[in-house]
């Protein structure tokens, strides 16, 4: 085992600690870069790289806060200080309290608008809450936004005052596993493979101006078999008249440029573009602009990558995945994204970045982002470092009788209306989130059977929502034939289990080597793993087995495969890290090797 050795600089200062107001909470693990979060700016970067504006302002740092029975008024006093955009139940946010369904969060504090954003419109982003958020600015509700995943957006130019300090507060309310919603590995009663609840605000909170026509949505879809990219911008208050210019670069220079009236669609050529992958991760540049009588009236810089994922028997008549019309053979880490001290928050963007670097160092290729959603960094990081992506749809509401071993037979979870529905418009926010990204290849709507219901139809909905990409059904079960995959998990060996001859066949889940690293413990004698060793020579001869019987799996029908964990999270000790990111348990330079030869099995 080795030292994860860090050395973080911020402004030419060694931030040792908190301030003394913003101390984090409780004496579990902390990771490094907890221990150097700055109280007065944490998570500084631009929250938003695909749709990026020079002039924001952030709104993390110190939060009022007040914790009341669910249906009270607005707070007569408040409990403290609360660090955004840690939640609530977090170290980091300095308070570490759980909420639970019968109480409500409430934040507030005062922002300025700068005077140079003077006869602008100013609008309020979140970048996610979980779970039910209401919004007042100066006392007047500006609007509700229901979702924990997802980014959402108010124009509150109306509501702010002339001069001074604008009021802003926030409501929340989060049932955990007591509700229907979204929720992942969220439980009141954490233990084994399920988490601490996160309640509240956990992504940036941040301000822009904009003038009063002007874009708020972009979707991008490469076409490497036409040569061209169409972009798709949603623009709020247009009129007839008005253009969507794209113009996308390389290095400065113009590759194509292409125009359409607001709300079509912008075809742009591109021949001879430069194909993205995770050993080329090359991205474009992209400018998109609204321009009204040749006058510009905004303009957002983003970026795209141009790769395909699709499907095609090879020599043998077994269905892969192929990455750019080749057979590529995808292997990657299950990624729960939680963290000892900030739980669904990373402590900063380098430590974000850090667990994707650390997996391609590993050799893989993939990481399956498990029952949660990331900020829009992570997966901007993703496609610059060139890392293939399979989105989990958090799971929610309750489960039907799981089948692993056979096509389902049995009955699937009725959800009420409101329950399906929401799930329905949560999914969507999220495959909008993530449309533009090259990274992300596989949708997964349902992960071995919670929460799910009516796999066909919404299986149907979401390809049809998204052709460009795959779809894996129901990761482990229960299964159906439909979609693009069939995934079975098995742990801790892998082994082929079904077949299906019409479908790519992939191992959703396998492996779960446990490996418990005194010091680096989220509790001291609840520790839990598949399988236990006691040194990371066992851990990583078990884990090199593993690979090579995986390797022989793969002429028979295997085009993917995913390794249970990346990194240890809570009372789980099967990863591959420790929670906090200072311990790589298994021997890095072996792994490495033996998950490059799996990643090129097909290329032999």
């Amino acid at each position: 085992m080795k030292e994860v050795m860090l050395t973080i600089i911020l402004g030419g200062v060694f931030l040792l600690a908190f301030a003394q107001e913003g101390n984090p909470e409780g004496d579990r693990l902390k990771s490094a870069w907890g221990e150097q979060v700055n109280p007065e700016n944490p998570l500084p970067e631009y929250p938003r790289p695909q749709m990026k504006r020079n002039e924001w302002r952030n709104l993390n740092g110190q939060w009022s806060y007040a914790l009341t029975e669910k249906g009270s008024s607005f707070p007569t006093a408040f409990d403290g200080k609360i660090l955004v955009p840690f939640p609530i139940e977090s170290s980091l946010s300095g308070v570490q309290k759980r909420v639970g369904e019968n109480q409500e969060l409430w934040y507030q504090r005062t922002f300025t608008i700068p005077s140079s954003w003077k006869n602008k419109q100013v609008i309020l982003n979140f970048g996610a809450v979980d779970w039910k958020a209401d919004v007042w600015v100066n006392d007047i509700k500006v609007g509700m936004h229901k979702g924990g995943y997802t980014p959402f957006s108010f124009d509150v130019t109306p509501f702010l005052i002339k001069d001074g300090a604008q009021k802003l507060m926030v409501r929340v309310w989060d049932p955990t596993d007591k509700g229907f919603q979204p929720r992942g590995k969220q439980v009141e009663d954490p233990g084994g493979i399920w988490y601490t609840p996160v309640t509240g605000i956990w992504q940036t909170v941040w301000i822009e101006p904009v003038e009063k026509t002007y874009i708020s949505h972009l979707k991008t879809i490469p076409n490497i078999d036409g040569e061209n990219v169409t972009v798709l911008a949603s623009v709020e208050g247009i009129t007839s008249s008005d253009i969507v210019e794209v113009r996308v670069l390389e290095n400065g220079n113009v590759k194509g440029i292409g125009r359409a009236a607001a709300r079509e669609e912008v075809l742009v050529s591109l021949s001879g573009a430069k194909l993205w992958s995770p050993e080329f991760p090359f991205l474009y540049d992209m400018e998109v602009s609204v321009l009204r009588e040749g006058k510009e009236l905004d303009k957002v810089e983003s970026y795209l990558g141009m790769r395909k994922i699709s499907v095609a028997r090879d020599a043998n008549g077994i269905v892969r995945m192929q990455l750019n019309n080749k057979d590529y053979f995808q292997f990657g880490p299950l990624d729960q994204g939680w963290w000892p001290d900030g739980l669904y928050t990373a402590p900063s963007d380098e430590a974000l970045l850090y667990d994707i670097k650390k997996t391609k160092d590993f050799g893989f290729n993939m990481i399956r982002k498990h029952v949660k959603v990331e900020p829009a960094r992570w997966y901007y990081h993703c496609d610059r470092e060139g890392i293939l992506v399979w989105q989990d749809m958090p799971n929610g509401d309750s489960s039907p009788k799981w089948q692993m071993r056979n096509y389902f037979k049995g009955l699937e979870l009725k959800r009420s209306a409101e329950s399906e529905a929401n799930f329905r418009r949560e999914w969507k926010e999220i495959m909008d989130l993530t449309y533009s990204n090259p990274s992300v290849v596989v949708w997964v709507p349902f992960n071995e059977a919670w929460g799910q219901f009516k796999t066909p139809e919404i299986v149907e909905w979401t390809k049809n929502y998204d052709p460009s990409r795959l779809v894996n059904p129901a990761s482990g079960g229960n299964h159906y034939d439909v979609g693009d995959i069939l995934d079975m998990h098995n742990y801790p060996e892998p082994v082929m289990g079904l077949f299906d001859s019409k479908r790519v066949n992939v191992l959703g889940e396998y492996g779960g080597i446990g490996l418990a690293v005194e010091g680096h413990l989220w509790e001291q004698d609840r520790n839990w793993g598949y399988v236990q060793y006691k040194t990371s020579e066992e851990a990583t001869d078990a884990y090199i087995k593993m690979a090579e019987k995986l390797k022989q799996l793969i002429p028979n029908g295997y085009s993917a495969a995913v390794y249970t964990q990346t990194t240890d999270v809570e009372m789980e000790v099967n990863g591959l890290m420790t929670y906090d990111r200072k311990i790589i348990k298994l021997i890095e330079e072996r792994i490495r090797k033996v998950n490059k030869e799996v990643c090129n099995a097909l290329n032999e």
